[in-house]
């Protein structure tokens, strides 16, 4: 197993310790929670780095990724839903996004296409991480920083959800869903 791999391991075992310093109340929980969103983030960022730069891509390295990256960022929501700093429509259009493009993705490289990362689905995930880290650090420590991620934030973080999605269908749609004919 390599550098990257164990990377990403240790942002799955992130993502249940998150989920209780998210929910089970305590001095700080919210600057620990953000501690542990923020470092598994970062890990995100340097397992793909490191795998790509060293040419240490592995198969289960490119399986476990977009899982890990998914459950970091669905659990945070679930819980911030929970906790009532996000609306649960907001969530489900961000989740149901995320489903719908992991679908799409394995749609398409059963078909034998690999979709990369789009452009918009990019910035989607640069705003997606930065609003969510923000609304978990919260009000006592971010004050208006805060009320605006919460009041604008999440609308930017749903529209680029949005945005991204319909590019992927419209880019790829035509080549993934078109009926082999044999």
């Amino acid at each position: 197993m390599n550098i990257p791999t164990v990377l990403t391991i240790l942002r799955l075992i992130a993502v249940p310790v998150l989920v209780v310093t998210l929910l089970v109340p305590f001095h700080r929980h919210e600057l620990v929670s953000f501690v542990i969103f923020v470092a598994a983030c970062l890990t995100d960022m340097l397992d793909g780095f490191w795998a790509r730069r060293k040419k240490m891509e592995t198969i289960l390295g490119s399986l476990l990724d977009p899982l890990a990256d998914k459950l970091l960022i669905t659990s945070a929501l679930i819980c911030l839903v929970g906790n009532g700093v996000v609306a649960s429509w907001m969530a489900v259009i961000i989740i149901g996004r995320e489903l719908a493009i992991t679908g799409f993705r394995a749609m398409a490289s059963s078909r034998g296409y690999n979709i990369p990362a789009s452009r918009w689905g990019k910035i989607k995930m640069i705003f997606e991480t930065v609003i969510v880290a923000i609304l978990i650090l919260g009000p006592h420590y971010l004050g208006s920083l805060y009320r605006l991620a919460h009041a604008y934030g999440l609308w930017l973080v749903v529209v680029f959800a949005l945005i991204s999605a319909a590019e992927y269908f419209v880019r790829f749609g035509p080549l993934v869903l078109k009926e082999t004919s044999d």
